[in-house]
């Protein structure tokens, strides 16, 4: 904290202020006071404040570009997740989620992704109960939904229209159960005020900020997205596997301070899995 020592120079100044006034001019004088004030009793104080304050939030890497250390696998297949060169790769067989070893409640995720081919599927889920129940592929969450641009002509209509374009924005959307409002309505889900997704080969960057049910999202450096009032408010992170090859880099997470979260709005802790290597 290297603005610690200046802040409590600066607030001990204003506490010893008059004896500048008495003598504007004495610059010695002016030196007697700083050092005097870089010892008392005032910085000692300050410094305890701060010490006894919360730790200052940061971004931590939730992968490492190494393994897959902090995440478990929940119903996909050994090779689905690799690490290849520094980048955490889904071949997208089966379909399914591989999950975060923490539970997460308010925070700011930052991930970076690619699709390989044209009309790729996936997404991450956020507030997740991070398993999937008999009879299902993916799990209870808010879903940040990851589709290539060319999906909405791949997957058309049976009149033969391309599907609404919001599919393709960064759609934000309760899966499994999970239900909230949102804000720019395309059913249930909330769609993105401008299309700024980038195809295949691209790499895209999300910053998702989940805060007391509310989440927004930023795609490419503009929020563009949100929705609100999430019947879950904590949960594990999944990241999903459907269909096609999808490369992620850049993973990190910044927590901040709880809010006011119910039983009924957590997620069941799971029991604990074997940190998953580079297998």
């Amino acid at each position: 904290m290297l603005l610690r020592p200046a802040l409590a120079v600066v607030i001990c100044l204003i506490c010893v202020a008059p004896s500048f006034a008495d003598e504007p001019n004495d610059k010695s004088a002016q030196g007697v006071e700083i050092r005097l004030a870089e010892t008392s009793p005032c910085d000692e104080s300050i410094e305890a404040e701060i010490d006894a304050s919360a730790t200052v939030p940061h971004f931590v890497d939730l992968f490492n570009g190494r393994d897959l250390t902090g995440w478990v696998d929940v119903n996909t297949a050994p090779d689905t997740w690799q690490v290849k060169d520094g980048l955490l790769v889904c071949s997208g067989e089966p379909i399914g989620v591989m999950r975060s070893e923490m539970q997460y409640e308010n925070f700011i995720l930052h991930i970076e992704w690619r699709h390989m081919k044209p009309g790729g599927n996936s997404g991450v889920f956020v507030w997740s109960e991070g398993v999937v129940p008999d009879g299902r592929r993916l799990p209870t969450g808010m879903e940040v939904q990851m589709l290539e641009l060319e999906w909405v002509n791949l997957h058309r209509k049976a009149n033969g229209e391309p599907q609404d374009i919001g599919y393709i924005s960064g759609e934000l959307f309760g899966a499994g159960g999970l239900t909230a409002t949102p804000d720019n309505p395309r059913g249930p889900r909330s769609k993105s005020h401008e299309l700024r997704c980038k195809g295949a080969g691209e790499w895209n960057a999300y910053d998702v900020v989940c805060v007391d049910g509310t989440v927004k999202l930023s795609i490419n450096g503009k929020f563009v997205n949100s929705i609100r009032n999430s019947s879950m408010r904590k949960g594990y992170l999944c990241l999903e596997s459907e269909g096609s090859e999808i490369h992620f880099r850049n993973i990190r997470i910044l927590e901040l301070p709880p809010g006011i979260t119910t039983p009924e709005q957590t997620a069941t802790v799971v029991s604990p899995s074997p940190r998953r290597g580079s297998e």
